[in-house]
């Protein structure tokens, strides 16, 4: 973080100083929540969980070299005490991005937000320092503590802004004010919480509604190929830029294609120049991901060549999405297993496909969390597309949701042994190790909360007969 001293910090916070012998003393390490980051120069900052209380740690992370607590109440060691932790802290991340002068770009979407917000990350760092989300910490305490790992060198920094209702991108807009929005599509991720695609596309329009207007540098960009993103125009003062398939995007992908692996290959075209892109990642859906990290880095000044020769070298950078680990024995296991809905799923069954091409191809699928009066529908849906898709056996994993699963596999046509309903991921390993075959590629894919990562990783341990490497 920005070097700030505890007076400093108080003043910015409203809070009062306790226990605090010298309060020019600076903050020079991160800022942390967990106990066990704490190190010296760190601030840690006290929640409150369900079960755990962060103030009953303040004496550990003084030990550790944290030079004070941010809490609410008093704890007997140097410490910031505060009204509202979370306020606080956000309070804290909008004085330091604010002294920093970096540009900030925020995005959002119901699908895709983190592999993009990866591309955006990974392209940028070979213009400038940047700072980005890890994986998907887009709440309101992961977003400030993430733009709190900003320092004086940092030139770029990308957001991921998640919601669950109305106002919440408003709020994290608030905390780290964005130059650049991105929002990369209306699904039905959380539609149980919003109540329907049009709150969604509300909720997730309150980012370009906080870009200052086009005379002060912002930018909103936006989707071609999703009507309700592409009439988020109206929403902003903003310079819009459109990114997308359609003809009328400023940032386009044309020739887009499949590698003999399932890897997206397109021409790139900018309104600078256009180049060809061979990416490392998996699965045509990545094209729309690549088109909007395009979109950043062209608005910040790099050339077609330079954004396609980053993008065709990109890889993943968070965990359990379309991770792609080929087993000594020729199994491959795609592990999409760290969360799901209705997009993200019938991309990766697509995906699968094209991976699969002469080979046997297994979908281990779970329950869509958050889905609301749409969850039979959207489950029975996704059943129907495996058997279309030709998928050479479904293994719903699970309760009701799952069944929904296979139910619509069934009525699609899937009578045979091409689907099975299985209770539960010990059940889907037991199936697998006995039935797989050198050559098969596995799709593991449910919400986060349903924990199919572990078929994944029982799988390749199954088959390591000597190390397994990732591709």
């Amino acid at each position: 973080m920005i070097a700030l001293s505890l007076a400093e910090i108080a003043e910015v916070v409203g809070g009062q100083t306790h226990d605090i012998p010298d309060p020019s003393v600076q903050v020079t390490g991160p800022v942390v929540r967990d106990s066990r980051e704490a190190v010296p120069g760190s601030l840690f900052v006290a929640f409150v969980g369900e079960r755990v209380d962060g103030h009953d740690f303040a004496d550990q992370v003084v030990e550790s070299g944290a030079v004070a607590v941010l809490a609410s109440r008093p704890v007997g060691v140097p410490a910031i005490v505060v009204d509202d932790v979370q306020r606080a802290l956000g309070a804290l991340a909008r004085r330091v991005v604010t002294d920093l002068g970096a540009t900030l770009v925020g995005l959002t979407g119901s699908a895709g937000k983190t592999s993009t917000k990866d591309l955006i990350a990974q392209v940028l760092q070979r213009k400038a320092p940047t700072v980005y989300t890890p994986g998907s910490l887009n709440n309101e305490i992961g977003l400030p503590l993430t733009a709190l790992t900003a320092t004086e060198e940092t030139r770029f920094l990308v957001l991921e802004m998640g919601a669950r209702g109305i106002g919440h991108i408003r709020y994290l807009t608030e905390l780290t004010p964005p130059r650049i929005g991105l929002v990369l599509n209306v699904g039905s991720a959380h539609i149980g919480e919003f109540g329907g695609r049009e709150q969604i596309a509300q909720a997730k329009g309150e980012l370009v509604e906080a870009l200052p207007p086009a005379e002060e540098g912002g930018t909103a960009l936006l989707n071609a190929d999703d009507p309700l993103v592409r009439a988020m125009a109206s929403r902003t003062k903003a310079k819009v830029v459109l990114f997308g398939e359609s003809d009328e995007a400023d940032v386009r992908a044309e020739n887009v294609r499949l590698t003999d692996s399932g890897q997206p290959a397109f021409r790139l075209h900018t309104p600078s120049g256009a180049s060809d892109v061979t990416m490392r990642l998996y699965g045509e859906h990545h094209v729309s991901n690549a088109l909007a990290a395009a979109a950043v880095a062209h608005e910040l000044g790099m050339s077609a060549q330079e954004i396609a020769t980053a993008l065709s070298e990109a890889g993943s950078l968070s965990r359990w999405r379309m991770e792609v680990t080929e087993r000594p024995d020729g199994v491959t296991i795609v592990n999409d297993a760290y969360n799901a809905n209705p997009e993200s799923m019938k991309a990766a069954l697509r995906a699968l496909v094209a991976m699969g091409r002469g080979r046997r191809t297994w979908a281990v699928l779970g329950k869509m969390a958050e889905l609301g009066d749409e969850a039979l529908a959207e489950h029975d849906a996704v059943g129907r597309l495996a058997v279309r898709l030709n998928v050479s056996k479904l293994v719903a994993v699970g309760g009701i949701e799952a069944s929904w699963l296979q139910l619509g596999a069934y009525n699609e046509g899937s009578w045979g042994e091409e689907s099975v309903h299985v209770s539960d991921a010990q059940a889907a390993v037991d199936l697998l190790r006995s039935e797989l075959r050198p050559g098969d590629v596995v799709l593991v894919k449910a919400s986060r909360s349903v924990g199919l990562e572990g078929v994944a990783q029982a799988l390749l341990e199954t088959g390591a007969e000597g190390e397994v490497s990732a591709r």
